[in-house]
């Protein structure tokens, strides 16, 4: 099925993306300002079963390798009960506690409810801010609407264009299909660059070499 974003031409899909890699270069990097206690943080969106969260993963991954403190957080529009019910801890929040921590040999966790109905997306991940501000990197999976830099996923199994076919804001797409988009396609199968590109986006210091 096509949506007006696939190739037929591969070799000059091929030159244009070297021409791409070429431009991604010399063209000025954004980086992210974190002021102090804020995290620093990177969407990775995409439609359903387009492999974020397997990007997110490798990402986790090749970054983790390369000695980078990465956090991530998991946006999601369903209605999950994060807790389990019957359980103490969920006993704990149906009696009426604002926020419930828990604490185990292993692991911590802490269950909070969103406060206000009217609350904007930024204030929500702000409340992630004390516990991953130390993060280098925080990689979101999801929200596509987000105010933060978002990299799109995309694979045409999913039978629908890109969101960057229509939303100018997105900074790049990881692909390994053929695409007519206006903006960096970043192959999927090259994981190391995209953890490198990752990097220079967040201002780690990192310059992505010419290949």
């Amino acid at each position: 099925m096509s949506h007006g974003v696939a190739l037929t031409n591969p070799a000059a899909h091929a030159s244009r993306l070297k021409n791409q890699e070429n431009a991604n270069v010399t063209s000025p990097i954004l980086h992210l300002d974190r002021p102090p206690g804020r995290m620093k943080r990177i969407h990775i969106i995409g439609r359903k079963n387009s492999g974020k969260t397997t990007l997110i993963v490798d990402l986790v991954g090749e970054l983790t390798r390369r000695g980078r403190r990465v956090g991530t957080i998991k946006h999601t529009h369903h209605h999950h009960e994060l807790d389990t019910p019957g359980k103490d801890s969920h006993r704990h929040r149906e009696a009426g506690s604002s926020a419930v921590g828990i604490l185990s040999p292993q692991m911590n966790a802490v269950f909070w409810p969103r406060m206000q109905s009217g609350d904007s997306r930024s204030d929500r991940y702000r409340q992630f801010d004390s516990l991953m501000c130390d993060c280098d990197i925080v990689l979101v999976e999801g929200d596509s609407s987000a105010e933060a830099p978002r990299i799109e996923v995309y694979r045409s199994i999913s039978e629908q264009p890109p969101i960057a076919s229509t939303d100018p804001a997105i900074l790049a797409v990881v692909s390994d299909d053929l695409l007519n988009l206006d903006l960096p396609i970043w192959p999927r199968l090259n994981i190391a660059d995209i953890a490198s590109r990752i990097e220079a986006l967040a201002g780690l210091g990192i310059d992505v070499p010419e290949e």
